[in-house]
């Protein structure tokens, strides 16, 4: 049963519920690992870990999952959860203010359960050295009463599993690093994996796309699952529509031009960014200050969602005196050098 708790936002999975009513966030995330597309090596160290941890009757190692936005952390933790037949809490960095917010949800797991802490790394200072011990000792120490008479007390906590997520691992601190056992990146993924991901998606969407539709739309998908079943659900829109029966090219071409994106994934903003590299700055080097004034956009936005998949594709390069437009972007702009 998936229970909702206003304080502290956190959310709370239990491993009885019956999947055919109660789905984890929503049907398209996948309920274990023989459904987790993609990440095989992942899979194999956690399929490992779970076992051994089963076997031995005890708590699976913390578990830090780092990686781009949209690549599947928050559902592998949810899978985690289920392969341990635990509960697990859900809850985020922002949420937890003061120490005494991880106090109260901590003191309030069973053994074996799981607490999971999306967007990690903005935990604050104050809050993430109350999990220090808990995560090693299993114990939060709390001071009680103030000035001379004020006294040190450890609360003992049940043995848990901490799974963090986050999409900037340089901005942990080392020791709260170095306290997870299992460390795992999560990689983009290849087109065929995304085109196996929209079939399973369509296929409980109830929309009808055949294997080489899927593996053009998958082109467009950024290498990522998220942005994959978003794209497949404005896809649908449109055959709905249109009473297409099967999504075919035209249908496909005309939702991916509504929502701006190209054939191999790049968005109008991606588009914008290339092109003014090129034309206002002669395709660089240029500051990354300068290239956010010019498209108005936050520099946190650049760097984190937009640079990412162009430097990827071999479109931009990040220099010490800037970003630079490469060959690759002037030829699929259609601009000359």
């Amino acid at each position: 049963m998936i229970e909702s708790k206003k304080g502290n936002s956190e959310k709370v999975l239990s491993p009885l519920a019956n999947t055919s009513t109660v789905q984890f966030e929503n049907t398209l995330r996948p309920q274990s690992f023989d459904e987790y597309i993609g990440q095989k090596i992942i899979k194999d160290n956690l399929k490992v870990s779970i076992k051994a941890s089963k076997k031995r009757g005890e708590t699976l190692d913390h578990v830090l999952l780092h990686s781009a936005p949209g690549l599947g952390k928050t559902t592998l933790a949810g899978i985690i959860a289920k392969e341990m037949g635990s509960a697990m809490k859900i809850t985020s960095g922002p949420a937890l203010e003061k120490q005494g917010d991880v106090a109260s949800i901590i003191s309030n797991l069973q053994e074996n359960d799981i607490l999971f802490i999306d967007e990690i790394h903005r935990l604050k200072p104050v809050v993430e050295e109350v999990l220090y011990t808990a995560m090693e000792d299993f114990g939060i120490d709390i001071i009680i009463g103030k000035g001379p008479s004020a006294r040190n007390m450890r609360i003992n906590l049940p043995k848990f599993t901490l799974i963090g997520a986050t999409t900037k691992m340089s901005m942990l601190s080392s020791p709260l690093r170095s306290r997870f056992g299992n460390v795992f990146k999560l990689q983009f993924y290849s087109d065929e994996d995304i085109a196996d991901i929209i079939l399973r998606s369509s296929s409980i969407l109830d929309c009808n796309i055949d294997e080489d539709m899927a593996k053009i739309l998958a082109k467009s998908c950024r290498q990522t699952p998220r942005i994959a079943n978003r794209l497949l659900k404005r896809v649908r829109d449109f055959a709905d529509v249109k009473n297409e029966s099967v999504i075919d090219m035209s249908v496909l071409h005309e939702a991916l031009k509504s929502v701006g994106i190209d054939d191999i994934g790049l968005d109008v903003t991606d588009r914008e960014l290339l092109s003014v590299i090129i034309d206002k700055f002669e395709g660089g080097p240029v500051g990354l200050n300068t290239l956010a004034a010019a498209i108005c956009e936050e520099q946190g936005t650049i760097e984190d969602i937009y640079e990412p998949f162009l430097i990827k594709l071999g479109f931009l390069e990040r220099t010490t005196r800037g970003r630079i437009a490469t060959k690759r972007a002037y030829e699929h702009l259609s601009m000359s050098i």
